[in-house]
């Protein structure tokens, strides 16, 4: 008598197996998504207590320059530019007359 070995049929899934499969995947990636992005948080380089602001409305006519030459000692006032576009997270220079920008405070 002589055994035949019987090699296992290949896995086939079917339609249902097929959507079951894309939504665990679909479900494992959002998941990985979410807990990255809530363990990424922005801190200060330093690792200091940060920096005290105070709050202004921008008038009409004003600039970011016009503001940093306001709060800068002088011949920093391209330094105080860059403090306050960073404190405000600004893509541009480009101010509107009513909006609010956090400022350092001596």
């Amino acid at each position: 008598m002589s055994t035949v070995a019987l090699s296992p049929a290949p896995l086939q899934l079917t339609r249902r197996g097929r959507v079951v499969v894309f939504v665990a995947v679909t479900a494992l990636v959002m998941l990985v998504a979410v807990f990255l992005g809530a363990t990424s948080v922005a801190t200060d380089s330093t690792g200091g207590a940060g920096q005290q602001t105070e709050v202004i409305m921008v008038d009409a006519g004003q600039t970011l320059w016009s503001i940093a030459a306001d709060l800068a000692a002088d011949g920093e006032v391209r330094d105080m530019v860059n403090q306050i576009s960073q404190l405000n997270a600004l893509d541009s220079a480009m101010l509107m007359a009513g909006q609010e920008l956090h400022v350092p405070v001596d």
